[in-house]
């Protein structure tokens, strides 16, 4: 109804100051027998009174269409009625939706395949890595261990853009399923030994209770106990020599808490640690920081439906915590 006179009001407006003007016609030619006047203004009126119904109830699921938003790229090609500015368009919105919806099949075919391309890469460049390794074991130190750590730092690197790809589509790569929350840890644990050992960082390992299972995804809860890890180890090195791990019961919920004694987070870097590519004042302190690590751990996070927590005090060190849902006993696992 707003829109419909808002659209009619400079005809209202003309119509009112024609019968103003006609009337002081009347009167400026010494007409002085109002109630004629006031008749023909009235038959006017009424006749300007009967257009604008019918024009609005001939037209109202027109004008309702256009006040409200799209709940789905479908409604937008939705048909009222058939006047020829409704027709029209209709018209031209079905010309335009056909012309996106054609656009964006073309952009998600892209993205599939630059998501394939980088996931072959990837693993391409797994294997190269994998023989300068094993090239590196018969050399020398300290040569050997040089080697090692830079292609330790290439993996790391590798993991975190097919991870990225992947979080495109994480709807389609995740798995839930029961998970022994121990097992992931002591996996990540295995799989950075010589990051412990290069940084002189070595993690202690606190289990409430044995057994505590979580439903999530175990490739994707492995990515994100390693992001916490070495985050936890990075921004400690040079001061102190251990993080703790702890895997543990609040009330119904699991939790599996990663706490360093390293340099902290400073309060005004605290709200954007998730944000992509921001590295705060920590990264420009420390060189090997992308932004991206975090920013992927807490969207998988929210895809699984975890929560993750952030506690800090610049140079105390700082404490996240991944929040399960509630747990249960392990059972044949």
């Amino acid at each position: 109804m707003i829109l419909f006179l808002r659209e009619h009001f400079l005809l209202i407006l003309v119509q009112v100051v024609q019968f103003a003007l006609i009337f002081a016609l009347y009167w400026l030619d010494g007409n002085r027998n109002l109630s004629v006047g006031l008749y023909a203004v009235f038959i006017g009126l009424f006749f300007l009174a009967c257009y604008l119904i019918y024009h609005y109830y001939s037209r109202r699921m027109f004008y309702k269409r256009l006040s409200e938003s799209f709940v789905s790229l479908e409604d937008s090609i939705r048909r009222t009625e058939q006047s020829p500015v409704s027709s029209a368009l209709d018209t031209l919105l079905k010309n335009q939706y056909k012309h996106y919806e054609t656009k964006i099949k073309k952009l998600e075919h892209q993205q599939e395949e630059h998501l394939k391309y980088i996931d072959q890469w990837v693993h391409q460049m797994k294997t190269p890595l994998s023989v300068i390794e094993l090239t590196a074991q018969t050399l020398d130190e300290p040569d050997s261990s040089n080697i090692r750590e830079e292609t330790q730092r290439m993996q790391t690197g590798l993991n975190t853009v097919l991870y990225m790809a992947r979080l495109r589509s994480i709807e389609q790569d995740f798995h839930i399923k029961p998970v022994l929350v121990t097992k992931v840890v002591n996996e990540v644990n295995g799989e950075n030994k010589r990051f412990y050992i290069r940084n002189k960082v070595y993690p202690k390992l606190n289990v409430e209770r044995e057994g505590i299972v979580v439903e999530t995804d175990e490739k994707w809860l492995f990515f994100i106990v390693s992001q916490l890890i070495q985050n936890a180890v990075k921004y400690s090195s040079g001061k102190s020599n251990s993080i703790i791990i702890s895997i543990y019961e609040r009330g119904e919920e699991a939790v599996l808490e990663v706490k360093d004694f390293g340099v902290g987070i400073p309060d005004v870097d605290k709200k954007r640690v998730y944000q992509p590519f921001f590295t705060g004042e920590n990264g420009r302190l420390f060189r090997e920081s992308t932004g991206m690590g975090l920013y992927v751990t807490m969207e998988a996070a929210k895809h699984l439906d975890h929560r993750i927590e952030l506690e800090s005090e610049q140079g105390e060190g700082a404490t996240f915590r991944v929040v399960f849902a509630p747990t249960q006993n392990l059972t044949g696992m």
